[in-house]
């Protein structure tokens, strides 16, 4: 199941929208705290301006040291000159305090601010939250005269404004960033969908021209638009199949060569084999009224005609699969009744043991010839290279899916001789293939077990080689080949009707 996401769309989606909202909101976080500053700072200074020339122009009038009235005065009136912005004043003066409100507790102010005010003789202010709301508080001492004059009085003014337009503005401007970034992310997703549809055509394409290449369309070549990476990659890409086609056509055709050389020289060697054969056979019957040197001579010449014969015409039918010119002469026969002619016609009906069904219980259309050739080969491996007893067995079996209703025939044939080493299971049908490197000369020609795996193939079964488990030899306890050849599906027997009267003769008819 394919995930979008860890697409390169999907990687590239992402990217963008990431990219866009970390610098959407750098941005944004930026512009807030400046924009805040700003607006709190002009707020800030501009409350500190007008309550230091409130204050500044009631201290001439203010008694020292000051009497209850007086502070409370003083209070009244710094509240009084600016009625529009809510101001909250107390005075201060050592154990007496005034406010400009009755009872305000005036819970803002902190003993920190109260100590700073009076150590100093600049404003101190602090920003406040309670109850959800946001205001200023002021801190302001009063000085009597010239400051370098006269130290600070211990008189101090408190301030606390409400600061609600101000948030009012923070608030506007974190709204105006939040809807500022929706679009921004919209545009993101955009540009990436863009982004990656012109980044992911060329790559399609490249998948598409890869997946052809692979069909064996070596011709496909993709189109170079553009001087970017990718019409590099298209172009590297153009140059490799080229090249890969060049490879395969000239392979093609030595293949081709070496397949018709094969067939060409096979075809010459059958003429004087023939003449051979035919001379060697006389040569055999007067052999025994020849000296015996001539006559070692002679049945030397002729059995290495004879394996010259055989290794020519298995040439001739490996060139003939090698083209595509071998095809199946299908007869509908009996299996068991096929296996007893291939051993009697070489001799080996009482060398092999049978495990055979009974007549006509086994039946199929195969090609008797191939079929001939594929279990002659496989039995004459088991006695050259195996050891007696050797069985020959076969029975039918059915596809796992009872569904599907295709018989099986199954040809088994086992030795009981040492097995097949395991590095040599793999190799056993591969063309001229020995197990021993040293040994140069067998009897057989080599090309057998890959003759009998190719005429099964050509019936649409398999053929493969293993060991048994049992026995007592030090590798396995023989080998085993096994041949499965499709018969096709089984035709459900039709019911007869009860009302139709038999004729003569079809009782056993249908028997036989």
């Amino acid at each position: 199941m394919n995930r979008p996401l860890r697409g390169l769309r999907g990687r590239l989606l992402i990217a963008f929208v990431l990219v866009t909202a970390v610098a959407t909101l750098t941005t944004g976080a930026l512009t807030f705290r400046e924009a805040r500053v700003a607006v709190l700072q002009q707020s800030q200074d501009t409350i500190i301006k007008r309550l230091r020339a409130h204050v500044d122009g009631l201290a001439p009038g203010i008694a020292y040291p000051p009497t209850q009235s007086d502070l409370e005065r003083v209070a009244l009136e710094v509240a009084a000159a600016e009625p529009a912005q809510n101001w909250r004043v107390l005075a201060t003066y050592r154990g007496l305090q005034a406010t400009s409100r009755p009872q305000d507790t005036f819970a803002e102010l902190s003993a920190d601010m109260r100590s700073a005010v009076g150590s100093r003789r600049a404003a101190v202010f602090q920003r406040v939250r309670t109850d959800g709301r946001s205001s200023l508080v002021v801190g302001l001492p009063v000085t009597f005269g010239e400051p370098a004059e006269r130290p600070a009085s211990g008189v101090a003014v408190f301030l606390t404004v409400p600061q609600t337009g101000e948030q009012g503005y923070v608030d506007a401007l974190v709204t105006a960033i939040g809807r500022a970034v929706v679009p921004a992310l919209g545009l993101a997703v955009l540009l990436a969908l863009l982004a990656a549809r012109g980044v992911l055509r060329p790559v399609r394409e490249l998948r598409r021209a890869t997946r052809s290449i692979a069909e064996g369309h070596l011709d496909t070549r993709l189109a170079v638009n553009g001087s970017d990476e990718l019409a590099d990659l298209s172009h590297t890409f153009n140059e490799t199949a080229a090249a890969l086609e060049e490879s395969v056509a000239e392979l093609r055709r030595m293949e081709a060569r070496a397949r018709r050389f094969v067939a060409d020289v096979s075809h010459e060697l059958r003429t004087p084999l023939a003449a051979m054969s035919a001379v060697t056979d006389v040569l055999d019957e007067d052999a025994a009224r020849l000296d015996p040197d001539t006559a070692m001579a002679v049945r030397l010449i002729s059995g290495e005609t004879v394996k010259l014969a055989r290794l020519v015409n298995d040439l001739m039918e490996i060139s003939r699969f090698d083209a595509g010119a071998a095809g199946l002469q299908l007869d509908d026969l009996d299996l068991a009744e096929s296996l007893r002619r291939t051993l009697a016609a070489r001799g080996w009906q009482d060398t092999v043991d049978t495990r055979l069904p009974g007549p006509g219980e086994l039946r199929g259309r195969v090609d008797p010839r191939r079929l001939d050739v594929a279990v002659a080969n496989l039995v004459g491996n088991a006695l050259r290279h195996g050891a007696c007893p050797v069985q020959l067995r076969l029975y039918a079996r059915e596809m796992p899916d009872p569904a599907d209703g295709t018989v099986w025939a199954v040809i088994e044939v086992t030795d009981s001789g040492p097995g097949i080493p395991a590095d040599v299971l793999p190799h056993v049908f591969d063309r001229f293939y020995k197990s021993d490197t040293a040994r140069t000369r067998s009897e057989g020609s080599g090309l057998g077990l890959s003759i009998a795996a190719e005429n099964v193939r050509l019936h649409g079964g398999t053929v493969r080689a293993a060991n048994r488990p049992e026995g007592g030899g030090a590798e396995s306890g023989g080998a085993v080949f096994t041949v499965e050849i499709p018969l096709g599906k089984e035709e459900p027997e039709e019911m007869e009707e009860p009302e139709e009267k038999e004729q003569p003769g079809e009782k056993e008819v249908r028997e036989t």
